[in-house]
């Protein structure tokens, strides 16, 4: 799968203003696709301008002139038809085409600007044309009022569909943008308070209780709570101890706290993620891609067929009258109007991503959503992704002094992130360490450098085969993960450590299973390890002792089979199989960055049952635009049909039309209060 080929952006918005002027200045939708934006923001009063609250405030007293401007020409209509119609009082024809133009012209103003322009570019089959067309025609063979009613609830269509879009994008900005705009600083000569943006790696950081903490982390106080639902879905607080790291995001609970910030501003977690969500708006689905095109292809059609039901009975009807037919057009063009489809599609992806969002797993395109539904194979890492990744050290075996044996083994190990090597280090805190030299971690296998003027290896088996370290062939039956040491070429004795399974890790195979998804584990720790984990856990496939390059092959073997697979890792050597697989799944909470980055969906709280929730949250995504689609295309056939044989009118037009986009928004909202 080309997992690119469905993120052209089109039409939709991203959430935050600052990527959409990226975008544009990227060139990402050319000229056609930013020209339609631009138009959006011009006409309709979508734009939040350049990204500060002034453009926000501008684009929300336009979007209240078109509002203004829409109820005054209502309250014209429903005046003209109260007096003409219910009291039967005349109304003079002047009178009544001057008043219904004075609507017309306050309620269409905008749709007639943009297809004016359209028309002037050469693109004459769209929806604004379209509206413009008939209700001119309707003016013509003298329907004013009705000519003036499509208008106003056309528009009035819109301004629902406006207001759907804006609040689904603000559901997911609210649910994610908790990005503090100040901290406070310790300085020598005394507290100051910064934007986040300004402070640097290594300050200090206070934190009071129910603050938002503003930056990566590492925890100076002997322990503190935090809530941490706005990155991971979980209300559970979460503790954590003096040298665990905090991320941006996560409110302090209990006591005043201090940070050293480990990270900038703009490269925290959270700024990630919030990064992710925006990109996810502008990456279609595969379902909003088609609707796309259709409406290229379908727009011209009913128009000509239009034409055809206006022309063609001249040919075939004895007693043809123009203005007749050219009516039975005219509603046969309100009826065609796609706006129904091409709003409520990428409201429906908007809603899934939401949904998705506040449960802790980020969709970094609304296509994930749709291939997620279409996995039959789930493969896993095991350490990080089916247990903890929290290792304990349970036993020192060595030849050497282990006081010493332990030192040049954790000094080595301090270079490293992996949670083997976290362990050692854990083990011998408080202890001094001394700093290693010729650093190389050789992936896979372990870590090669000089510590105290000794040579080190420190890693798996496979590392002292490479450089042909003999060790006693017993240790191979251990079946805890192990790690050899080696001091100057010569096998020095092994560390024993111990993970735990996460606690839903069995539940969530089960879960899988019960939606006929086979599952597979691959691991780099030995054969007997995988083997024995995924017995516990009933994993249907498992395979140990593989380095990256076997991962990948495995993967790729199962790709070759047609399997329609996702892998989940969290580790750096995850990173060519997430990128391989249909879709990447990465761990977000223990997992490396380019992990993280090569995903295509990000499980912020580490749990493998939200696997299980991103594959119902698409499911539930596919399962409502369908609807949409059906309902849509179903309601404009049979009024199609309708307006065609003359038995419909522009009035039974424009509800059909509008009351089918109301009921697919409205659809779509469902989305947001289901549970995953």
């Amino acid at each position: 799968m080309e997992k690119d080929q469905n993120n052209e952006p089109e039409k939709q918005e991203p959430i935050d203003t600052e990527l959409a002027n990226k975008q544009r200045h990227q060139g990402h939708d050319h000229a056609e696709g930013q020209d339609h934006d631009e138009e959006e923001d011009d006409d309709h009063g979508h734009s939040e301008g350049d990204g500060h609250d002034h453009g926000a405030q501008a684009g929300s007293e336009s979007l209240i002139k078109s509002r203004w401007a829409l109820w005054l020409s209502l309250i014209i209509l429903l005046g003209f038809l109260l007096v003409s119609k219910v009291f039967e009082i005349p109304v003079a024809k002047p009178i009544e085409i001057w008043l219904m133009v004075i609507a017309y012209v306050l309620a269409g103003h905008k749709t007639i600007q943009i297809a004016f322009r359209r028309v002037i570019r050469g693109d004459f089959f769209n929806e604004f044309t379209l509206m413009t067309t008939a209700t001119l025609g309707a003016f013509y063979i003298g329907e004013f009022a009705e000519g003036v009613a499509v208008m106003i609830f056309y528009e009035l269509g819109e301004l629902f569909q406006e207001l759907a879009v804006n609040r689904s994008k603000r559901s997911i900005k609210a649910l994610l943008d908790v990005r503090p705009d100040k901290v406070t600083v310790k300085r020598s000569d005394g507290n100051k308070v910064i934007n986040p943006s300004d402070a640097a790696i290594g300050d200090i950081i206070m934190v009071k209780p129910g603050e938002k903490v503003a930056l990566d982390s590492e925890l100076l106080t002997e322990s503190a709570s935090f809530n941490t639902a706005a990155l991971t879905g979980e209300s559970k607080p979460d503790t954590k101890e003096k040298g665990s790291a905090v991320l941006a995001g996560m409110i302090n609970l209990e006591r005043p706290i201090e940070l050293k910030v480990t990270t900038a501003f703009k490269d925290s977690k959270l700024s990630r993620i919030l990064e992710m969500v925006q990109d996810a708006t502008a990456r279609k689905a595969p379902t909003q891609l088609f609707i796309s095109k259709f409406a290229k292809i379908y727009t011209p059609i009913v128009f000509f067929l239009a034409l055809a039901i206006t022309v063609l009975p001249y040919f075939f009807v004895d007693d043809y009258v123009f203005n007749q037919w050219l009516y039975r057009g005219m509603v046969f063009l309100v009826i065609s109007c796609p706006c129904a489809l091409t709003i409520s599609i990428p409201l429906g992806y908007f809603g899934g991503i939401g949904l998705a969002s506040r449960n802790g797993i980020l969709f970094k395109g609304s296509n994930f959503l749709d291939v997620m539904t279409k996995v039959d194979t789930i493969v896993m890492d095991k350490t990080g992704t089916l247990t903890k990744g929290v290792f304990k050290v349970q036993q020192v075996v060595s030849d050497m002094d282990k006081e010493e044996f332990l030192r040049l083994t954790a000094s080595l190990e301090n270079v490293s992130t992996h949670p083997v090597a976290r362990a050692v280090i854990e083990y011998q805190q408080g202890k001094k360490l001394e700093d290693p030299t010729d650093v190389e971690e050789i992936s896979g296998h372990g870590l090669k450098g000089k510590v105290a003027g000794k040579e080190l290896l420190a890693g798996n088996l496979k590392l002292l085969d490479k450089f042909s370290v003999s060790y006693p062939q017993e240790i191979k039956q251990i079946q805890e993960t192990i790690v050899v040491v080696a001091v100057d070429g010569q096998y020095s004795g092994y560390i024993t450590i111990a993970d735990e399974i996460k606690e839903d890790a069995t539940q969530a195979i089960k879960d899988l299973h019960a939606l006929g998804i086979k599952t597979v584990m691959l691991s780099g720790d030995k054969n007997a390890v995988a083997q024995k984990v995924a017995k516990e856990l009933g994993i249907d496939e498992a395979y140990g002792d593989l380095l990256p390059e076997g991962k990948v092959e495995k993967v790729q073997a199962f790709k070759d089979a047609g399997k329609r697979l996702a892998f989940v890792g969290d580790g750096v050597n995850d990173a060519p199989v997430v990128a391989l697989a249909d879709a990447g799944i990465a761990m977000g909470g223990l997992g490396s960055d380019a992990t993280i980055e090569t995903a295509d969906v990000v499980i912020q709280n580490d749990q493998p049952s939200r696997i299980v929730s991103a594959i119902r949250a698409g499911k539930i995504t596919r399962s409502i635009v369908w609807q949409n689609i059906i309902l849509a295309m179903s309601v404009k056939a049979i009024v199609l049909l309708l307006g065609a044989g003359g038995i419909a009118t522009l009035w039974e037009a424009v509800f059909a039309d509008v009351g089918v986009a109301l009921l697919a928004i409205l659809n779509a909202f469902r989305i947001q209060r289901k549970k995953i």
